[in-house]
């Protein structure tokens, strides 16, 4: 690799990226899908790249350094695209439907569903996805809440916070913790060593929140809604395709991504299944059209991934990825480098900085991954911008659930940032080179 970061293209790079993240940020007034401006960034880098090892006699490593960066994508979308199929798949099956009515049926209290919305966040991000989950949990606030307006603004807050906090103790609960899986930095069952400090990183803002929160009961529901058929086979082969994916990985040493693949290929004969039996019973809600649900991926959000992890990628291969190690990992140590990563998660999507930490490939314990693990997925409940989860519920709650409404609880949920991450200095003590 040749250090450009004094090199013109170094800079041009730096300012096409720059531009490129200020349009992401600006989406909702721009009206520009976040993923065109970074996969134009991500092209001119790569270009300018190109460009720069060309001029220095050395083209073939510009081309060894993007096939890198390309295997690695490969994996996170293959990965990706089978658990967002999923998903799809268990929504058309109405599967969070049914979830949502059992739980307006309860007849609870307004603190009572607090509590309730929240522990379901948790748990349920770390199987499926904080975005997926905020939105499913919010369904059932805006449902049973929509006579408090202030019972829906602190419960979407406590849903964000349960959301990001749950998707950090599993591979699988957030991008980040994928990425760090795959990258092969922690084990499958290492991840679960943040179950506490995730727990104490809603539990502890929560706590604060509920005092807040009507003591009322709303008004009860009726509304009953049954699954289509085939829906628990759907939820069954999920799973079957997690176990496939985690054997691959473990037992023999693939990539989790053809364990998911194999796991399409479960849903696929699935559907052509249900599709016999809908014909021959002529039921038309038996049928399952798996390619539809594949096509309902968002790609937008795909391709903003890969937006992001080339042009990222490609500073790296410029060499300010190894500038920026020595500052913060070098200069100011792991903890306190890790800490930081997690607040600029509040405003810099969690993606890009992850990506960034794990193409500086700082020297790290295993403690220390799991503190940029833990850091890198609640940092951005700080601000509701700061998440996929709180921008989904912003959009979903509009008007009720707002950037500032979140921002008043900004104090509460930076101490629980603190307390997770003193909670993992103490409880897992002996997985750092140098235990408190």
């Amino acid at each position: 690799m040749i250090d450009l970061t004094g090199h013109w293209a170094g800079f041009l790079s730096i300012a096409i990226f720059v531009l490129a993240y200020i349009l992401v940020i600006f989406e909702e007034s721009t009206q520009m899908r976040k993923s065109k401006p970074v996969l134009m960034a991500a092209g001119l880098i790569w270009g300018l790249i190109g460009i720069a090892y060309a001029l220095a006699g050395h083209p073939e490593e510009a081309h060894r350094a993007v096939a890198d960066v390309t295997e690695e994508y490969g994996e996170l979308f293959l990965f990706l695209l089978v658990a967002i199929t999923y998903v799809n798949t268990m929504e058309e099956r109405r599967v969070f439907d049914v979830l949502r009515s059992k739980l307006v049926l309860l007849g609870l209290s307004y603190r009572q569903l607090f509590w309730l919305t929240g522990v379901l966040a948790f748990f349920l991000s770390g199987l499926l996805d904080n975005l997926t989950t905020s939105l499913v949990m919010g369904a059932v606030l805006l449902a049973v809440g929509a006579q408090s307006p202030r019972f829906i603004a602190i419960g979407c807050v406590s849903i964000v916070v349960a959301a990001n906090a749950g998707g950090a103790f599993t591979p699988f609960g957030d991008i980040t913790t994928l990425m760090v899986w795959q990258k092969g930095k922690l084990g499958f069952f290492q991840f679960f060593d943040l179950l506490i400090p995730a727990i104490l990183n809603w539990a502890v803002p929560a706590l604060m929140m509920q005092f807040a929160i009507p003591k009322a009961h709303p008004t009860p529901a009726t509304e009953t809604v049954s699954a289509k058929p085939g829906a628990a086979g759907v939820v069954l082969l999920f799973a079957a395709t997690i176990v496939t994916a985690v054997s691959f990985k473990n037992f023999l040493l693939l990539p989790p991504a053809i364990g998911m693949m194999t796991g399409l290929g479960y849903l696929q004969i699935w559907s052509y299944v249900l599709q016999r039996r809908g014909r021959r019973y002529d039921d038309d809600d038996m049928v399952l059209d798996s390619f539809a649900q594949i096509a309902r991926v968002e790609w937008d959000t795909l391709l903003f991934f890969f937006g992001i992890i080339f042009a990222v990628g490609g500073l790296g291969e410029l060499g300010y990825l190894t500038l920026s190690s020595k500052v913060l990992y070098t200069g100011l140590g792991p903890t306190a480098a890790n800490t930081i990563v997690g607040l600029l998660s509040s405003i810099v999507d969690n993606i890009p900085l992850m990506f960034a930490v794990l193409t500086m490939d700082p020297s790290m314990s295993h403690g220390q991954w799991l503190l940029i693990t833990l850091t890198c997925g609640v940092g951005g409940s700080i601000l509701s911008i700061g998440s996929a989860a709180g921008v989904a519920l912003m959009g979903q709650a509009h008007g009720r659930y707002t950037f500032m409404s979140h921002l008043k609880w900004s104090w509460a949920i930076a101490i629980g940032y603190a307390v997770s991450i003193l909670a993992h200095l103490i409880l897992n003590a002996p997985l750092f080179d140098n235990p408190i």
